[in-house]
């Protein structure tokens, strides 16, 4: 009975076309701001933060990125983790090579290299699609895994690819403690949320849509197929390079490039796919479900103190983990963001059976 909008009442397009046009998911959504900024903060432990919740944002925004390619443009790619490499060392080397290069600048412009990259490993899209791109994508995977260990200059003279950096501060306020780097995160994920909802909102997201669900007929209403491809791959490029200045900058501190290798790809691939195609809410629910749940399966033998190894344990939560892949993919295809929007509908019916 709480979720209903009896009474609310649209005057303009203005009104009627917001993000959030029912009351109810408007306090919710600032409830859950102040939660994020205010009460997580004060009552997280260190580990919390450090362990979950950081990992969490970084990988969502990434997740984001990649379900605007994949979710709302339908291009498969498997070379996301090269983009978030190439994000973290072009970041890497503006705040390395310029003296008194701001963080934030350097985070924006590793989002740049990683966007002139995106595009030009998404000129193959204009000619191929399906499985063909997702093999074309996956050479940047290669390339760039080759061109860090390789190319010293990209990892200034380092012989083993591994770099690291340290005094981080924005506006002379050290991004140090685990609260600072939790909010430095958040603010980074809430601002290219709201940029990528009104995107995906806007013409140029029905543009992406169009040419997801069958390029052909869009072709032939006045989309042009390069431009909405193109510029899906620059978007997406971009958001995910920015993830990967965060992962190492922030999270890592210290990395190398197996810390961005094929596994990462997949990774932030099965976050998309189990959260929901073509949903900004679906990445948040994939990284949720990515992060925290291999914790909590490692640690469930030790609450019931069951005996079991480290090894044996390890082994149980992979075989765990690929099962629940397989049954969300099977009950729901499409995602866990899917059950959340039928439960809201059920909500807004209840108690009536229609």
């Amino acid at each position: 009975m709480l979720y209903r909008e009896n009474g609310q009442f649209k005057s303009s397009y203005r009104a009627d076309q917001q993000i959030f046009p029912i009351l109810q998911d408007r306090i919710a959504i600032g409830v859950l701001l102040a939660v994020a900024f205010v009460a997580v903060p004060l009552v997280s432990s260190e580990y919390l933060l450090r362990a979950i919740f950081v990992p969490f944002l970084i990988l969502s925004l990434a997740a984001l990125g990649l379900n605007i390619l994949v979710g709302y443009c339908g291009q498969i790619s498997l070379g996301t983790g090269a983009f978030m490499a190439i994000g973290a060392y072009a970041a890497y080397n503006f705040q390395a090579r310029i003296p008194g290069m701001p963080l934030i600048v350097s985070l924006l412009l590793g989002g740049v290299c990683s966007t002139a990259v995106g595009v030009l490993f998404g000129i193959p899209s204009l000619r191929i699609k399906g499985l063909y791109l997702a093999v074309a994508t996956l050479a940047a995977q290669f390339f760039t895994d080759w061109a860090f260990l390789r190319i010293q200059w990209f990892t200034n003279n380092s012989s083993s690819g591994s770099v690291s950096v340290a005094g981080l501060n924005v506006f002379g306020i050290p991004i140090e403690s685990p609260v600072h780097k939790y909010l430095f995160c958040l603010a980074f994920l809430v601002v290219f949320a709201l940029l990528a909802k009104n995107l995906v909102r806007g013409a140029i997201g029905r543009e992406w849509m169009a040419i997801r669900d069958m390029d052909v007929a869009a072709a032939v209403i006045g989309i042009r197929p390069v431009y909405a491809k193109l510029t899906a791959f620059a978007v997406s490029s971009f958001i995910v390079g920015v993830a990967g200045a965060l992962w190492g900058f922030i999270h890592l501190g210290s990395w190398e490039p197996a810390a961005f290798n094929i596994d990462r790809s997949f990774q932030l691939l099965f976050m998309v796919i189990i959260g929901g195609l073509g949903s900004i809410m679906g990445s948040f629910f994939g990284a949720a479900f990515i992060v925290v749940l291999p914790i909590f399966l490692d640690s469930l033998p030790y609450w019931f103190g069951l005996p079991v190894d480290t090894a044996t344990a390890s082994h149980l939560t992979f075989m765990i983990f690929g099962a629940l892949i397989v049954f969300f993919l099977i009950v729901e295809p499409h995602g866990i963001a899917r059950l959340w929007s039928t439960a809201k509908e059920k909500l807004r019916l209840w108690p009536f059976p229609h």
